[in-house]
């Protein structure tokens, strides 16, 4: 098993007092990384620095849809490791936060209460861009810096019962796409890329009472090894990609998982087709 050195890298993770983003704070502090840990609940993310035998887990509380708490935690954190390198962007509020039984009920759109609509947009779509936005000019700056999105699979986003979670990572896919983009034509070596689980994972966002088996859901761990990837030297050349954790064999060589858990972010291939025999745009 390959092990990686991010000793140099200092990292922030929403959303890491539980599930995915719980496992990527302690994974990416056993391979040396310093990271801040924020989320909304300041006593989750004071859990995550404790059960971390590293020490190097730094517990940060932000509201992500706040932009002036953003840009003081940003800054603070920035302060206080002295730089930034890695923005993982993994908070956020699935359908279970609107309806627990919402596997076995189905809720419609038409049944969703609007202000819950909205506090799902604000956190996947709105917190994520506040985050990297208050990022961005400290990697632009300094011409390194990693943005990681967790988004989720296509279906997902697309089936029924399902939204608003769906369409919020349908959104935040296509924002990593045009970020990279725009990282890429201003002469940047900053990337963006996404990662995902690759399936259900077995986190709080899947009820217990669901009729998923739990053994059968990804373990948030397989994250960890992709994400310690995106973080290290090894990936400076990778933007633009989304990567399936379950996929993601820590015993193969690097260009082998790019190979077999990697594709394009946001699918480009199908605006490819999409745009077959259609004029081109002047």
């Amino acid at each position: 098993m390959q092990k990686r050195d991010l000793t140099r890298k200092i990292c922030i993770v929403t959303g890491s007092g539980s599930g995915l983003g719980k496992a990527m704070a302690l994974g990416l502090a056993d391979a040396g990384a310093t990271v801040a840990a924020v989320d909304i609940d300041l006593n989750a993310a004071q859990e995550t620095a404790q059960i971390s035998n590293s020490n190097l887990i730094r517990p940060y509380q932000c509201d992500i849809t706040d932009q002036l708490t953003v840009e003081n935690t940003v800054n603070s954190i920035i302060a206080d490791c002295n730089g930034l390198n890695v923005l993982i962007n993994c908070a956020g509020l699935g359908m279970a936060w609107i309806n627990k039984t919402y596997l076995t009920n189905r809720l419609n759109f038409w049944d969703t209460p609007p202000e819950k609509w909205q506090a799902v947009m604000d956190v996947n779509v709105r917190g994520a861009f506040l985050m990297a936005y208050a990022s961005a000019s400290y990697f632009l700056e300094h011409n390194e810096g990693r943005v990681i999105n967790v988004t989720t699979s296509l279906n997902t986003m697309i089936r029924g019962g399902n939204m608003p979670y769906g369409q919020s990572k349908a959104a935040l896919e296509a924002a990593t796409a045009s970020w990279a983009d725009d990282f890429s034509n201003a002469g940047s070596k900053v990337t963006a890329n996404v990662l995902v689980p690759g399936g259900a994972a077995d986190t709080p966002m899947v009820p217990h009472d669901s009729p998923y088996k739990r053994e059968h859901l990804v373990r948030p761990e397989a994250m960890v090894a992709p994400a310690i990837f995106l973080a290290s030297d090894e990936s400076q050349k990778i933007n633009s990609m989304r990567f399936l954790g379950r996929l993601w064999d820590a015993h193969e060589s690097d260009q082998r998982n790019i190979e077999v858990s990697g594709a394009p972010a946001a699918w480009p291939e199908l605006a490819a087709a999409a745009s077959l025999g259609q004029p081109k745009a002047k």
